[in-house]
């Protein structure tokens, strides 16, 4: 044990020395949650306080009536080049249908592969679409007949989400990622502590001293699992600071980073921190070089990414609940949403991520006995 101790303080040392390499993994964790943050209070900002229409609308006055009401919800007239980009144009004979209870005609005229407008085509087809039922319902009315023969199925929606647990669907996505912070904070040291050593000559150096391989592997891997542990804690506590600060209480939702949901956080990534250190170290050293390592680490934390998505945007089928990753960070998401943790979902994950774990450190100790693997031959 003393000698594990020494090899994981020889590694914390060297990270240490290399400041920018090891800061690299780390910002990711101290600065997604304030990107995330930004990003919300920009999003809410727009869906909480919409900003008025400008379109051209020809031949006003044939529906004066129409216009004032666009003009009520946001949408009014101008002529600037912004506006023209939306056009809404009148037909002549407009009034003298809607006298005669015909359908009246107006054009929308604008081009719907320019992505910047599309929000605002389909805000202005829904108010058309608003003021034609209106229209309908007192055309009924007019003739002594109830509208309400035309909806022969009212359909009342009670909602059973709470604050909290809308709020939940929020943090999905924030979970993910603290998830991925696992895998990002650890790896510059992991290829530099196995391919830079290596590259260094002095991997071979260490192999010398009277340490066995498996006192020098796990001394690298507690090394790597302490950086991606200490990413976790800083998003963690970034996140704690900084999500309160976005107004969610606009849209009815409540998120709140609680400490619990710290703690069970903490403790579902020390699993995955783990698998995360012994697969980054296990490709490293299965790399000729430090760049070769980089590139196949950024394709091998794909397959933790895919399985982080799929279970933010609740889109994994049911076998993926009880895998690695995925298994953990839907029992998290049920957790923020007040639901009942699934004990036994989150053992197998948990157990699962251990497994693999070992398996590659024993694969790990049984590569480094081999010199082309320790000279990169």
């Amino acid at each position: 044990m003393k000698m594990i101790l020494a090899m994981v303080r020889k590694e914390l040392i060297d990270a240490a020395r290399d400041k920018r390499s090891v800061m690299a993994g780390l910002y990711y964790a101290m600065g997604t949650p304030l990107i995330m943050c930004g990003l919300f209070m920009v999003l809410i900002g727009q869906l909480s306080s919409p900003e008025d229409l400008n379109i051209n609308i020809k031949n006003a006055n044939n529906a004066p009536d129409l216009v004032r009401y666009l003009s009520n919800n946001g949408i009014n007239h101008a002529d600037d080049e912004q506006a023209n980009k939306i056009t809404l144009t009148i037909s002549d004979d407009y009034a003298a249908n809607m006298a005669k209870a015909k359908p009246a005609e107006v054009l929308l005229v604008a081009d719907n592969s320019d992505e910047k407008i599309q929000k605002s085509i389909r805000r202005l087809e829904r108010q058309l679409q608003a003021y034609s039922a209106e229209m309908g319902s007192l055309r009924l009315i007019a003739r002594g007949i109830n509208p309400g023969i035309t909806q022969p199925i009212k359909i009342n929606v009670e909602d059973k989400a709470t604050a909290d647990s809308k709020g939940g669907m929020i943090l999905g996505i924030a979970i993910f990622t603290m998830m991925y912070s696992v895998f990002i904070s650890g790896m510059n040291l992991a290829i530099d502590t196995s391919a830079g050593e290596r590259e260094r000559n002095s991997l071979a150096l260490l192999l010398s001293h009277p340490m066995s391989t498996r006192q020098l592997v796990l001394g690298k891997i507690i090394a790597v699992t302490c950086f991606a542990l200490l990413g976790l804690i800083l998003i963690l506590l970034v996140s704690k600071v900084a999500y309160p600060f976005v107004p969610w209480q606009e849209i009815g939702f409540t998120v709140n980073i609680s400490q619990d949901f710290m703690g069970l956080m903490f403790l579902v990534g020390i699993p995955v921190a783990l698998m995360a250190a012994t697969l980054q170290l296990y490709v490293s050293f299965m790399a000729k070089t430090f760049k070769e390592a980089q590139s196949y680490l950024t394709m091998v934390l794909f397959v933790p990414l895919a399985l982080s998505m799929a279970a933010s945007y609740n889109i994994a089928p049911e076998i993926l609940q009880w895998l690695p990753v995925s298994g953990q960070q839907q029992a998290l998401m049920d957790f923020i949403k007040g639901r009942e943790i699934p004990m036994m979902q989150l053992i197998v994950s948990s157990v699962t991520t251990l497994i693999i774990a070992v398996a590659l450190a024993a694969g790990l100790e049984k590569s480094l006995k081999s010199e082309k693997v320790v000279f990169g031959l």
